[in-house]
This record gives structure tokens, sequence and C-alpha cells, in this order.
């Protein structure tokens, strides 16, 4: 696809790391100045300001799955898709006005620190050694497999291998400084993320304009996609009737539509943005003020993100609708949405080119290296330090970091080496979403239950983690088989196979309800001691906002509420 690679696109390309290099040496020299420690390596202790806590917070969240995932699905189901984006948005407000103030009050560094101290040690443990399985074995190698694929495809045949271990040891680099090195190169990622994603936008829409006979106008490029593919703008997906074609009860399966926004969208959303050492992490190690500064900014950037991820899909689709784009969309003579944003880089003019080879990079270079810091987190805070060497020195317990994140990168390239778990043929953003949809409503149950019920007990949250389990594999195999396709909770459509299934947004949304449920009649039925609950301080103080605050809530939030009005 990117073959034709100038030299001036090799130059912006190169200066972009060189860039991140040297701006992450001087950050990393910075801090040698005084004395490290372990708090300062993992969560850059005082050290972030608002602006780096939420360009960190997007440059870890945005990778190959949207530039790639996403804006094929934006191929496929248009602005709809944005709803992960822009519901996002209102995750972190929630997040930063009632998460972020108890783990700070409670001086939390760590997820599974808050289950030991709400709960028990072994509910902390049992999730700290869950949530590294789950971060190494699915979202760090996913993450590299779909980088990998991505900018293998852009450079061309045969460098697979190659790029796998260039992204790695480029995640590595910017991972041993520790979070504050990531936490302020992350700034420059953004930067590049959002200048070569707003460049390739900018010229998808030209193409689509030029297309048409308007010229090289942008807005009459975006209206003409407005005429062009009306259903591609329509947020909301109505429910299938017995009339619905095959390809709107599959859009349906994919975001189905009021369901979903009452259910399912928000589990995923909450659990992923304040249940999540790989995005609460940034800002932890901040005081409260500059904690929800950053929070709400990254909240802010949130509603950008279509515009750089989703709009290139779907002008894709336009021009691939009117005879454009035939040959790009195809890999290997299979015709592939996920193609549809290397398809329009293509395009991009010598210069830009690199630009947006840089930005893609950033993207998938950042998440990785967000990634592994998370995982060493856990395992030299939460497990090393706590169960194998309690008297660990600040200097080891570093140490103990790096050599996890070196473990960790070898690990993911092992497995990504000839793909032994099979993400190239499920898709990297459909296996992310399976494995860890199946343990969001129990986490955030527990999290939940624990912020605001002290009623809530230790035996209740082992049984929410392993109940919520079950009932998502019941969901997603055998409850069809046991009560049929149409009941008052749901209702099942067949997919592209002809099985009927429950869109798995609702899906979730149930399971979370349930495991609620259960984790109330559990702690009711079975009181803990008088002391449970009562290590976490919560009081409403800690939840007053500033006059500021509400402004940018009050902004953000009039954003989202006008972009839904205008394409509900």
């Amino acid at each position: 696809m990117f073959r034709n690679l100038q030299p001036p696109d090799h130059i912006v390309f190169i200066g972009y790391f060189l860039l991140v290099a040297c701006y992450g040496y001087y950050i990393y020299n910075k801090k040698k100045s005084r004395q490290a420690s372990s708090t300062d390596f993992f969560l850059a202790e005082g050290s972030l300001t608002w602006w780096a806590i939420g360009a960190s917070i997007i440059a870890s969240n945005i990778s190959a799955e949207q530039f790639v995932g996403m804006s094929g699905n934006g191929f496929r189901l248009g602005l709809a898709i944005s709803v992960y984006e822009w519901s996002g948005a209102v995750g972190l407000i929630l997040v930063a006005v009632f998460f972020i103030p108890i783990f700070l009050k409670n001086e939390i560094y760590t997820m599974p620190q808050f289950l030991q101290k709400r709960y028990n040690e072994p509910v902390g443990l049992i999730m700290a050694v869950f949530w590294l399985f789950l971060y190494v074995f699915v979202n760090l190698t996913s993450i590299l497999f779909l980088g990998t694929i991505a900018l293998s495809n852009l450079v061309g045949d045969g460098y697979f291998h190659i790029v796998m271990i260039c992204l790695a040891a480029a995640a590595f680099i910017i991972t041993i400084g520790g979070m504050k090195v990531i936490g302020y190169t992350d700034v420059i990622q953004v930067f590049f993320l959002i200048l070569g994603g707003l460049a390739t936008t900018y010229l998808a829409l030209t193409l689509v304009s030029e297309k048409f006979g308007m010229g090289s106008n942008v807005f009459a490029g975006f209206n003409q996609l407005l005429k062009q593919a009306p259903e591609h703008f329509k947020m909301i997906f109505d429910k299938p009737s017995a009339t619905s074609s095959p390809e709107e009860i599959n859009r349906y399966i994919s975001l189905p539509g009021l369901a979903m926004m009452a259910a399912g969208m928000w589990v995923a959303n909450l659990n992923y943005w304040g249940c999540n050492q790989y995005i609460t992490q940034r800002a932890l190690g901040a005081d409260l003020k500059t904690a929800r500064n950053g929070i709400l900014f990254s909240a802010f950037l949130k509603l950008l993100m279509p515009l750089i991820v989703v709009l290139p899909g779907i002008a894709a689709y336009v021009l691939y609708q009117h005879g454009e784009l035939q040959q790009q969309m195809l890999t290997g003579g299979e015709f592939r949405e996920d193609n549809a944003y290397a398809a329009i880089l293509n395009f991009l003019p010598v210069g830009l080119k690199g630009l947006s080879l840089a930005a893609l990079t950033a993207a998938i270079v950042a998440s990785l290296a967000g990634k592994a810091n998370s995982i060493s987190t856990i395992f030299t805070l939460d497990i090393y330090k706590k169960y194998l060497n309690k008297n660990s020195d600040e200097k080891k317990l570093i140490w103990i970091g790096r050599l996890t994140i070196i473990l960790a990168i070898v690990i993911a390239i092992a497995v990504n080496w000839n793909d032994a778990i099979g993400i190239g043929s499920r898709g990297g953003f459909e296996f992310i979403q399976k494995y860890t949809g199946f343990v969001s409503p129990g986490i955030l149950a527990v999290f939940l239950l624990g912020f605001f019920w002290k009623r809530t007990t230790s035996a209740a949250a082992f049984t929410g983690i392993i109940g919520s389990l079950v009932l998502s594999v019941i969901f997603d195999r055998f409850i069809v088989n046991w009560l049929g396709t149409e009941t008052l909770w749901y209702t099942a459509y067949p997919d592209a196979n002809g099985t009927c299934i429950i869109p798995f947004m609702v899906s979730m949304g149930w399971v979370f309800v349930f495991t609620v449920v259960l984790m109330i009649a559990i702690s009711l039925l079975f009181p803990g001691g008088p002391k449970e609950g009562a290590k976490i301080e919560v009081d409403g103080n800690m939840f007053r906002l500033s006059s500021s605050t509400w402004v940018l809530i009050a902004i953000i939030l009039s954003i989202l509420t006008a972009l839904y009005i205008r394409f509900w």
C-alpha cells in the first residue's frame, strides 16, 4: 500500500522518532537529578501537569485499534461507531467527578490495591493475576499485532517481523524511563496523532469533493458525504423488524440502538476509564485538581476522535461505492473494510505520507508503552513487593519493574510471531472486546458497590467476579438455546453465519444487572464483620466541584448534546 515513500517522507518519519527520543532522554535526565523512587517511576508522582495527564490518556487509548478498526467500522456502520468515543467523554467526566477523588483520598496507586484495601487480599491478588494475564495476552499482544499489521501493510510486503520488533523496541525505550517519560512524550505523540489524523481527514474530504466535481473543497466534500451516504450519519439504529435486511440486522447487532445506550455501553466505558490501571495510572500520582482537569481535557479530546478516525472511513465508503479504491480495499484479493484508512493514506502527497505514518506509529507506540508500564506496575507493587520480597528497596523495585516490561514485550512478540492465538483470523478489535467484555460487568460491579455501599462484603466481591464471568459465557453461548430468541430481556438476531445471537452490548448490560443483584444478595445473606468497607474513606465533600470544573463539564456536554441532536 504505502510502497512509494519518498525521501521527504522518510525525513519526516525519522524526524518524529528523533524528536520523541531526544525529548524523552531530556525528561529522563531531568528526573535523574533527584533520587528515584518506585512511586515516581510507576506514577510520576506529582510531576505530570493536567495537559500531560490528558494527552497521555488519549495517546494510550488511541491506537491501531481505532485508526484501522474504527475507520473500518466507519466504512461499514458510519458515524454511529462514534458512540464509543462520545460516550467515552461522558464516562471520563463521571470518573473525574466520582472515581478519582476516592482513589486519591485513599492513596490508591493500583487497582488491585483498591480491592485489597476495600475487601481483602485474596480478592486483590486474584484480580492482579487476572489483570496481568489479560493485559499481556489480550491487550498488549493485540495492540502489537494490530499495529504491526497496519504498518507492514503500509510500508510493503515482507516486513511484518521487522516492523513488530521496531514497534516493541520503540515502546521499550519510552517505557524504561518510567511514567514521567511516558506522560510527557505522550504530549508529542498526541500532537502528531492529531496533526496527521487531521491531514488524512482533510485529504479524504477533498477526494470526495473532487470526485463529484466540487474542486478541492473540504466543506463540499463533507456535504457530499451527507448527500451520498445519509444512512452513514445516523447515530441510533432502529430495532430490526420482520422486513429488515441482513445488512440492517448486522448493523444493529454491532450497535443495538437505544438498548445499547441504556445498558452495555456504560458498563464498558466506566470499567475502561475508571477501573483500568492502564488509564487511571496517569492521574493517580497527581493532586485532585490536576487529575480532574487532566481527565476532563482528555474528555474534550475524545470528542475530536471521530473526526480523525471515523470520517476517513465514511469517505472511503462513498468513494468505493462510486468506483474508486477498488484495489486499495483488497488484501490478498479479498475485500476488507479495515483497509479503509490505509486506502485513503495512499493519496497523501509526499511529506504528508511520512507525517501520517508517524501519527499512526505514535498512536501504536504510546499504547504499547502505556500498557507495558501498567503491567509492570501491577506485578511489581501488587505481587512482587507484597508477596515475593516485602523488604525490597526502591532501586530494586524499579529494576524489577523494568525486567517485567522486557518480559511482557518478549512474550507479546513470541505470541504474535506466527499469530499463535489467532488474532488475525478474528480481527483485533473483536478479539479485545470479546475477552475484556466478559469480565467488565463484574469488575465494575465490584468497584461501584465497593465505593458507595459499605455493606458489600469480600465474599460478595469474589462471587461477583466469578459469577459475572459465568453469566457472560451463558449469555454468549447458551441462553438463546435455553430461552429462545425473544424474551422480555432480549431479542436474538441471526448473524452473518445464520446463528442467532444477542447483541453483545445488551448481554453486557444484563450481566452487570444480575451481578449487582447477586452481590447485594450475598452481602445481605452473609454479612461480613463490622470493619468490612470501613477501610475506604468516602464522603460527600470529595465530590464537590469548583466553578471552573463545572464550566468545563458544561462545555463538553453541550458539544456532545449538539452532536447527538444533529445526527440522531
